[in-house]
């Protein structure tokens, strides 16, 4: 197959159908759509699909709590994640949703397959089931202590401090993430897929299609032996119900990555493109799937395992990437560094952020970091001092002094053809994803334009008569020069390109039509492309982020636990309020928590019955204090099982925090279990 003969499909990981899009969420999507809009630019057919991830109990809870259908939640926040992804220039060909007759077509076919190979096995299983909710817990709705490294508040299915599996009974000290309830086991029949069925193909198939750093993480998982996968989830479930099992249904994580191909043969459908040469056993097109290092489990192992075993082709690579930081830290709500994409854009243009992500991105795995500062400075330097400047700094020469057309000649053909040649290194970079790179060999180049610029002086030579002609070849020089520098960076900056395309009076800047300079050329005026990021408008995209301290002293905090230091922004219906019972209570007794910071248990007296609730007000008060007095407490909270205990309720406080927070005391003639109304 030549190169020019490509047939590429990208796709990125689905976005969960449950909550905004933020800029963490953002490295991937740039990150994808900068590699396809190279792949374009170059003149292949590349394809980038994607979808909402909307199925899951998440969805079905989250929909109930607001009072909405699932499908109507999921069509709200699709219409948000598009909205965000286009404003950041994120151009798919085509997205949509695993809620789909697609994907319930595919999701059946690849399971009857599996099925039918002897690949799924029937077992009847010990689940976590919540007495409360009356419901059978999905894995990450179980949450307590990792059977393996002993880490507090992990998820049932996985670690997040050291990477293990597990099933939701190995937790130790569970409880229920819906209700706050133990979870009581139950027997419920559930369908595996097969996984160890695949070691083979999987261990000399990860070896070529997934990176180095990948690779030793999917050692340790085969050295651990391959667990069968529990595909299968009980009623009341949002999803796909499985076809030869009434009440059962599949698992998110089954018709997820399915999701791909459903939103593939959806665009298929209505481009008239045959979607087997794409996904055909013996098809000759290329499938790569970026995704976060945290999913790599179900992309490198899972995945390609249920193709194979259902007949279908298997990615050419699967490309992780990690997580982002905000100046050094995890993002953080109450430092305004949890920013949301379409904040973001209230505040700043999206080619800033991609650019600056393009300038740290490499093929690996590693995290990568947003310094703000770093972040002003570095678009500022870079695109407006250096690129935009060279088209700055010529333009206007050429319209005075030629009219806007361009010499006939170029003064330095030598410097232009080395700016040329590099393209093909820089290709290179893009088709690796080596981005970081990619962005130091095209700064090295608008630096030796602006040198040159520099050198031949032509805002001297425009005020000595008869070097009118000079100063035209020398403008002539820098416009082309700015030519082959955005042609190089149009991945990254579609927009910009969009304008410099304009300004250089030209249909595209295909990668290969640098070859031929502009000479004899007209251009058109000149008009600013893009201006200095200032530093109020990043402070105030972080303010706009933040949850400012007045609004935090103004809140009633819960202190059934530490407390969050992401204060609650989601708004409520008065009825939503009117089901919250506030008790009058008196703190019968007050104790420290043996290992806890934050904490003290409280024995709280409603008028004949006691609670015990732990309190995260240590840092304020001494048990001493509270003993005896009235406090209000929200009553109907369901019970949650923490490390130290059960807490059985929930006490009010206010204050930003620290020593700065006050238990509310009840008016005088208050007594214990008198509703507040």
């Amino acid at each position: 197959m030549t190169d020019s003969s490509r047939k590429i499909l990208v796709t990125s990981a689905l976005p969960y159908a449950n909550g905004p899009i933020h800029l963490g969420h953002l490295v991937e999507y740039i990150q994808t759509d900068i590699w396809v809009r190279f792949q374009q630019q170059r003149g292949h057919q590349c394809t980038y699909v994607c979808a909402d991830d909307a199925h899951g109990t998440p969805i079905m809870l989250k929909a109930d709590q607001l009072g909405i259908s699932p499908q109507a939640l999921i069509d709200q926040v699709s219409q948000e994640h598009q909205r965000d992804f286009a404003g950041f220039l994120v151009n798919f060909d085509n997205y949509y949703s695993t809620h789909s007759e697609e994907n319930r077509h595919f999701a059946s076919l690849i399971y009857t397959a599996l099925r039918d190979g002897g690949h799924i096995e029937r077992k009847t299983i010990t689940q976590a089931y919540d007495p409360v909710k009356e419901m059978f817990l999905p894995d990450r709705f179980v949450k307590g202590e990792c059977p393996k490294c002993g880490a507090a508040d992990q998820y049932g299915d996985s670690c997040e401090k050291c990477g293990a599996t597990y099933s939701p009974t190995e937790l130790k000290n569970p409880y229920s993430a819906v209700s706050g309830a133990t979870p009581v086991e139950r027997e419920s029949e559930h369908y595996f897929f097969k996984l160890g069925n695949f070691e083979a193909f999987l261990r000399t198939w990860v070896d070529n299609h997934v990176q180095e750093q990948m690779i030793h993480k999917l050692n340790e998982w085969f050295e651990a032996g391959l667990h069968n996968w529990d595909i299968s989830r009980d009623a009341p479930y949002w999803g796909f119900e499985i076809p030869d099992a009434p009440g059962k249904y599949f698992y998110v994580w089954l018709d997820a990555p399915i999701g791909y191909m459903a939103s593939f043969k959806n665009w298929c459908d209505k481009q008239g493109v045959d979607f087997n040469a794409y996904w055909g056993a013996d098809s000759d097109a290329e499938l790569y799937h970026f995704i976060g290092k945290d999913i790599a489990y179900f992309h490198t192992l899972f995945w390609p395992a249920m193709l194979e075993g259902a007949g279908f082709r298997k990615p050419n690579g699967v490309f992780c990437h990690g997580f982002l930081t905000v100046d050094g830290q995890k993002m953080s709500k109450s430092r305004g560094t949890f920013i949301m994409a379409e904040t973001y854009l209230q505040h700043l243009r999206p080619e800033y952020l991609r650019y600056y992500f393009a300038a740290k991105l490499g093929s690996g795995i590693d995290d990568i970091d947003l310094n703000l500062d770093d972040f002003r400075m570095r678009v500022n330097a870079d695109l407006v001092n250096k690129v935009i400047n060279i088209a700055s700094r010529c333009a206007g020469f050429i319209k005075k002094f030629s009219g806007g057309e361009l010499a006939a000649a170029l003064t330095e053909p030598a410097l232009y053809a080395d700016a040329v040649a590099a393209g093909e290194q820089i290709a290179n970079c893009y088709e690796k994803r080596e981005y970081s790179r990619a962005m130091r060999e095209i700064m090295a180049l608008a630096d030796r334009a602006n040198q040159y610029i520099d050198a031949a002086e032509p805002w001297v030579l425009a005020k000595q008569e008869g070097q009118e002609q000079a100063v035209i070849d020398c403008c002539t020089m820098g416009i082309n020069l700015f030519r082959v520098i955005m042609t190089y960076l149009a991945p990254v900056l579609p927009q910009v390109a969009e304008d410099a395309k304009t300004f250089l009076n030209v249909e595209s800047l295909g990668w290969n039509q640098i070859q031929q300079p502009l000479l004899s050329h007209s251009i058109n005026k000149f008009k600013p492309m893009m201006q200095r990021v200032e530093a109020d408008q990043v402070n105030a995209m972080i303010e706009a982020s933040k949850a400012t301290l007045a609004a935090t002293e103004s809140q009633i905090t819960p202190a059934a636990g530490p407390l969050a230091d992401e204060p609650v922004q989601d708004t409520i219906e008065f009825a939503d309020f009117a089901k919250v019972d506030l008790r009058v209570v008196r703190i019968a007794k007050a104790e420290h928590v043996e290992g806890a910071d934050k904490l003290l248990r409280l024995t709280l007296d409603l008028g004949g019955e006691t609670r015990q609730v732990f309190a995260g007000i240590k840092s304020a008060y001494a048990p001493e204090q509270l003993e005896g007095k009235l406090t209000v407490m929200v009553a109907n909270l369901a019970p949650r099982k923490m490390k130290f205990g059960v807490s059985e309720g929930m006490v009010l406080a206010a204050g930003p925090g620290g020593q700065d927070l006050w238990i509310l005391s009840p008016d005088d003639g208050a007594q214990p279990g008198m509703r507040i109304k």
